[in-house]
């Protein structure tokens, strides 16, 4: 992106805001330009999603560069749906799953989003766009970014198959994941999804109690222990989603599970005081653990024999529909800001991965671009998003390079068309 691109619009905002209402204090003018430069300046979006995806930071790094306040909301993954649907005027930007894009778009509760008028659309890496990465196909097991992201129309209800012109939403932040777990309280390197159900650990395993989520890594782990053939893990049978939730029933009633987690910080104590020593786990929540000075490592679980693979997802931005106007013309700058670089570089510090690597790199250190996308061997010691130390020197990242881990995705966060009799069986699997 040029400079004068970078200036054009935005900065013309942020500056014209703010030197208009200095006029506007010393008398100077009076009249529409004051109030359109107000308007712009006390314009504030509300940006609502989960804590790994909406984060404080991120948002008073917008409101700096942009000129206009952000709010960031941090509600589980549950919760947030339920506001999107329930509260819609409540949001202005929703931050959404692909399975939840397609929920949203069905209830009528986002608008579609312009592709032309995101301007590093055509920057965004093929698995977003065409599906595909290295000129491979990405797994299509439950909903992936790829399937989730068109709509043929601004207003319409349904996800369109193939390329169109308008958005369900704007893709920010991925990541393929896995099982954490303690090395110094387990007895071998844990690569395939099965350890997580080994009768060893009973007592000290937990699983992620977001039915959606969690059903997709109980089905891993049940095929990968030869207790389940799925036909499609993304979208189970009723007979399929019986014998997974029965299965985590038995577990549970035999005391297996330590604990079920809904939040980051829940999953992060558990690891952290010992409690449970391995479980579903999301990256930024292991590089918290690791910023203790506690070994937390993620398996890399690489796909063999139709089994294993990492859990993919993708949260990306949409527009509510109320938005118009100039709110609408700010909801725009802000997801143009969100691919400029520095929210992908943030992200990628605690692990994650940005739709539009090229710009994350300009705001990344070579250390930690050749550590975090590259896989290779850190050249210096490695600090989470916040400056604190992680990882020492020479330290190889869990599952290598982007291109390995992303290629290993097996499943994609999915909205089953059984989902309401999956709901039921979990919450079974709840009050057992």
């Amino acid at each position: 992106m040029t400079k004068s691109k970078t200036i054009s619009r935005r900065n013309l905002l942020k500056a014209g805001a703010a030197a208009a209402g200095a006029a506007a204090g010393s008398g100077v003018i009076t009249g529409f330009p004051t109030i359109w430069a107000q308007e712009i300046k006390d314009i504030e979006l509300r940006h609502v999603g989960v804590s790994y995806s909406v984060v404080k930071a991120i948002g008073d790094q917008a409101a700096k560069d942009l000129g206009f306040k952000v709010t960031m909301q941090n509600l589980d993954t549950s919760a947030s749906i339920n506001r999107f649907i329930t509260q819609p005027n409540s949001v202005d930007i929703a931050d959404l799953e692909g399975w939840q894009a397609k929920l949203a778009a069905k209830r009528g509760i986002i608008q579609g989003i312009e592709a032309k008028r995101i301007k590093q659309f055509d920057n965004f890496l093929p698995i977003f766009t065409k599906g595909e990465l290295e000129g491979s196909q990405i797994a299509n097991q439950g909903i992936s970014p790829f399937a989730a992201l068109y709509l043929e129309k601004k207003d319409s209800t349904e996800l369109h198959a193939g390329v169109a012109e308008w958005l369900t939403n704007v893709p920010q932040v991925y990541n393929a994941d896995s099982i954490g777990y303690r090395p110094d309280l387990v007895d071998h390197p844990v690569t395939e999804w099965k350890d997580l159900i080994d009768p060893k650990y009973k007592g000290k395993a937990a699983i992620l109690d977001v039915p959606a989520i969690g059903i997709m890594d109980a089905a891993l782990c049940m095929e990968s222990a030869g207790l389940v053939q799925y036909g499609d893990k993304g979208n189970m049978t009723k007979e399929e989603i019986d014998k997974t939730i029965d299965k985590l029933i038995e577990l549970k009633r035999d005391g297996h599970f330590r604990a079920t987690w809904t939040t980051f910080d829940q999953s992060v104590q558990l690891m952290a005081a010992g409690e449970v020593v391995i479980q579903s786990m999301w990256s930024p929540a292991v590089a918290a653990v690791r910023t203790k000075d506690i070994p937390c490592v993620y398996a890399p679980v690489n796909k063999k024999d139709g089994k294993e693979g990492y859990r993919g997802w993708c949260n990306g931005m949409g527009l509510m529909n109320h938005l118009e106007g100039k709110k609408l013309d700010a909801a725009y700058e802000y997801i143009n800001w969100y691919l400029e670089g520095w929210q992908g570089a943030f992200v990628s510090r605690y692990g994650y991965y940005s739709p539009v690597p090229s710009t994350a790199k300009k705001f990344m250190t070579d250390t930690e671009w050749a550590y975090w996308y590259e896989g290779k061997p850190a050249p210096e010691a490695i600090t989470d998003p916040y400056g604190l130390p992680m990882e020492k020197a020479g330290t190889v990242r869990d599952g290598g390079s982007f291109v390995e881990r992303v290629t290993n995705i097996s499943c994609w966060n999915t909205l089953m068309d059984e989902a309401a009799y999956m709901n039921k069986r979990w919450n079974d699997f709840k009050v057992a």
